[in-house]
């Protein structure tokens, strides 16, 4: 570590302090931290002197250049809320001028010795309290032989953390050195370890200045961790682990839950906290009473934390169950409430609503299963060539339909069957492998031709399989609902495990930790990045705890129950595939889209009123130029993308440890050019903010009314099997069937709550293109690039609008069609229904 430069104190005075009043113990806020006792910090203390300037020994320089630190502190609860008698030392501290130690390093070596120059040492005192700041400041003189500041360690002497967001250097001849911060800097009697904070240039490996090398390797050293013992509240260590914390086997053997990630269930790894493990079952981790471990800067702000949380107790106070729960709040859509038992509507919401990663083209026929029929049936769907012609009407063949690309399916048929009579041995729910059959109309709309649901062998029975089809007929009609309800739930269960948990959530913080491990905060490209993990751990972490958990929000409201991480495991298993991620791939391997040179952003869509992909490709246009000028800045040549060893690292990592089960895939895109970095890197930011945008925002306006898009079927298809007093029952009363087969009304509230806060913005919400990074604003060229990217966002606002307002586009808008705005970039707090954040933050 840097060794600090002996200091002479000027304009020294000597005062005593006496304490006046006792300070009081403990905490009367809910949001502070665990902190050392006040006899461990009483040894710690000594009666020191009031140094206002401290000036570094300047022997054999000629001048010595004065130069004042300005600190902002951000003034959070945590860091008021304590009235012990730890705080009555922070005080004196203050009173001394001794709140922060702050050490300036050179980005030069000694000449004379060959290693680092001795820092500069400097206490900060406080100046002033604002609403939203404390500034503190230090007085330095800098020989003239100490050459450019590149780093700023500090120390802070509270008992408290702190938060710092920005240290700006005054008096160099060059103009300010601006220092951003935005971190948590935790109590030296927490952690004995300085801070360090680099300034905001940034440097490849290989540039980074001989003076800051070592300092660089050290601080990635101290982020990794050495994969031992159990994190503290304070710590800043990035490491990885399997999905071993879902289960509670202490408190319930039966909420005992496999490991996911490993051979026999592969997953995307979480981040290490080294928790105890069960009693009940050595391989999980034991549940806590507070959240479990989250490196301490991925943590919410204590603005979301409270939004939150009061959003939370809000909507479910406000959505007690009551006779009129499926009516829903003010807030819903009136639309959907008239709208939902429309095929249209149900089509409709396939390309515009919560999940339009669902649909596929229809390449081939007849429709077949990949399982084994000696184990799974007959693999042959029973959706026949003469039931889609005769639903067409003679308009044209289903060998036509498919040359002419007409025929699309959700296909949820091989993913569900291995997992029917699992599901159907937990009690209050069903599951079916299930087919739905769309026609594309001139307008481009969708029709829904069929519905296929499966039943393997089970029970001594034969499998089971039944088409519905939309009708006249009154008990057909019936039939046609409770058969889309079913393929609603199943669409669901893919939105909210896979194209939003599995594909957004879970594969983020895989990101976010290689970034973190391998890139140093002055690399280029984990400043590219850093904006786009914002609060992804902690919703990760809040995820594992309350949503995909056992006897989660996920298993009590969704078909597959326990069994839904598993279902996203073989999801992950089979279909997921990094160079799938960006959009323009997804649509393609969807059969969605065609690459075509002649037409916009060379793709032609399958369907051209897809108001997703139209509006998401503007999207990944615009990130993909501004990352492609980002990029082509810092690596001008190609051969300075494979001599970057962070670079390579973070790659390597992401492939080999993060996606361990997936290492070996010869899928995985090289990373030898700037061309490859820039996908790879648009890949990524894509998915934190359109990708999650488009799957998490929308929730509510269609979800928020349980009917119209059910998480689960609670019962069987009233033809499968069914006794003489069950047919009779479903004759007499298909209302009452349809209602037993929704979701009750607790696992409405449930929902409805959710997905209310889900669908939240917070105020301090941070959206894509909407600020500039602070070494961003430092560089002309760089800065350009963002202004045009941002131009580009505000352009998007418009053409969003435009198209909303299109008669000819009637997917998104019509009289009672809720428009598409979800990829709008910008948006105000609360639901609104747009707004695309830089990250994955709820």
């Amino acid at each position: 570590m840097l060794k600090p430069q002996a200091c002479q104190f000027d304009s020294i005075k000597t005062v005593l302090l006496p304490l006046k009043q006792p300070f009081l113990l403990g905490s009367v806020f809910p949001f502070s931290s665990p902190r050392p006792s006040f006899n461990k910090a009483r040894n710690n203390s000594k009666l020191v002197y009031f140094t206002r300037d401290i000036k570094a020994v300047t022997a054999g320089t000629e001048k010595a250049v004065g130069v004042k630190a300005t600190v902002t502190v951000k003034q959070t609860l945590s860091s008021m809320a304590n009235f012990g008698l730890s705080r009555g030392v922070d005080v004196i501290q203050d009173l001394l001028g001794r709140t922060l130690l702050l050490e300036l390093v050179s980005a030069e070596l000694d000449p004379s010795t060959g290693g680092e120059k001795e820092t500069i040492k400097g206490y900060a005192r406080q100046v002033s309290k604002e609403k939203d700041g404390v500034k503190y400041e230090a007085k330095f003189e800098v020989p003239a032989g100490f050459g450019e500041v590149g780093a700023v360690l500090v120390e802070n002497e509270h008992h408290r953390e702190m938060y710092l967001q920005e240290i700006v250097l005054l008096g160099f001849h060059n103009g300010p050195v601006h220092v951003k911060c935005s971190s948590w800097v935790h109590s030296k009697f927490d952690n004995p370890h300085k801070r360090v904070f680099f300034t905001n240039k940034s440097y490849l490996p290989w540039q980074t200045p001989s003076g800051l090398k070592k300092l660089r390797e050290e601080e990635l050293k101290l982020l990794r961790g050495d994969g031992q013992g159990e994190r503290k509240w304070f710590d800043r260590v990035y490491d990885y682990d399997v999905y071993n914390d879902l289960g509670d086997p202490d408190t319930d053997l039966s909420k005992k839950r496999p490991v996911i990630g490993g051979k026999q269930f592969p997953y995307p790894r979480r981040c290490r906290t080294g928790r105890p493990m069960c009693d009940a079952d050595p391989v999980s981790e034991q549940k806590t009473s507070v959240l479990p471990y989250v490196p301490r800067d991925e943590v919410f702000s204590e603005v979301k934390l409270l939004t939150f949380s009061i959003n939370y107790l809000y909507c479910s106070l406000r959505l007690l169950p009551s006779p009129t729960m499926f009516c829903g709040s003010n807030l819903l859509r009136r639309s959907i409430r008239m709208f939902w038992t429309r095929d249209e509507e149900f089509a409709r919401q396939t390309l515009a609503g919560c999940n339009p990663f669902g649909i596929r083209l229809v390449t081939e026929w007849p429709l077949k299963s990949k399982l084994d029929p000696k184990i799974y049936g007959p693999s042959e769907s029973a959706i026949t060539k003469e039931l889609i012609e005769r639903q067409i009407k003679g308009y044209m063949t289903v060998d036509e339909a498919i040359k002419q690309k007409k025929l699309f399916i959700l296909d949820y048929h091989d993913w569900f069957l291995p997992y029917v009579e699992k599901v159907r041995n937990v009690e209050g729910t069903t599951l079916y492998g299930s087919r739905s059959l769309f026609f594309l109309n001139p307008d481009e709309t969708l029709r829904p031709l069929a519905i296929e649901l499966t039943r393997p062998p089970m029970d001594g029975k034969p499998a089971w399989k039944s088409v519905y089809t939309p009708s006249w007929n009154s008990t057909d009609v019936w039939l046609w609902r409770l058969a889309k309800a079913h393929v609603s739930a199943h669409d669901s269960f893919h939105h909210h495990m896979i194209s939003h948990w599995l594909r957004s959530h879970c594969c983020t913080e895989i990101y976010v930790l290689a970034a973190n491990r391998q890139l140093s905060e002055m690399h280029p490209i984990y400043r590219l990045l850093h904006r786009h993990f914002r609060y992804t751990m902690e919703t990760n972490v809040l995820g594992r705890q309350f949503l995909i958990n056992a006897d989660g929000i996920i298993e009590s409201n969704l078909n597959p129950n326990k069994y839904s991480v598993e279902l996203s495991s073989l999801a992950y298993s089979q279909e997921w595939r990094f160079d799938h991620q960006g959009l323009p791939a997804d649509l393609i391997s969807r059969g969605m889209a065609v690459e075509d040179a002649t037409a916009p952003h060379g793709l032609r869509l399958a369907i051209k009123d897809y108001p997703f992909a139209n509006d998401g490709l503007i999207l990944w246009d615009a990130i993909k130029q501004w990352i492609s000028e980002y990029v082509n800045h810092y690596y001008s040549k190609s051969s300075f993308v494979e001599s970057d060893e962070e670079l390579q690292a973070w790659w390597k990592e992401i492939r080999t440890v993060g996606h361990f089960d997936k290492k070996d895939e010869p899928w995985w895109p090289d990373l030898r050019t700037p061309q490859d970095l820039v996908e790879i890197l648009t890949t990524i930011v894509w998915v934190c903010s359109g990708h999650h945008a488009s799957v998490n925002f929308v929730q509510y306006a269609y979800s928020g009314y349980v009917p119209n898009r059910p998480t689960i079927a609670r019962t069987k298809m009233p033809d499968e099997d069914p006794s003489e007093e069950q047919w009779k029952h479903f004759l007499e009363n298909p209302e009452a069937v349809l209602l037993e087969c929704l979701p009750s009304r607790i696992q409405t509230t449930k929902v409805m709550a959710v997905v209310d806060v889900l669908s939240c913005h917070s105020p301090d919400e941070e959206y894509i293109g909407e600020t500039i990074e602070p070494s961003w604003a430092e560089n002309p060229e760089i800065k350009a690039a963002f202004d045009r990217f941002h131009g580009r966002l505000v352009e998007l606002e418009r053409v969003v609008d435009q198209r909303n307002g299109d008669k000819n586009l009637k997917n998104r808008s019509g009289a009672g069609i809720i428009p598409y705005e979800y990829l709008k970039p910008f948006s105000e707090p609360g639901m609104t229904g747009k707004g695309v954040p830089n990250s994955i933050s709820i």
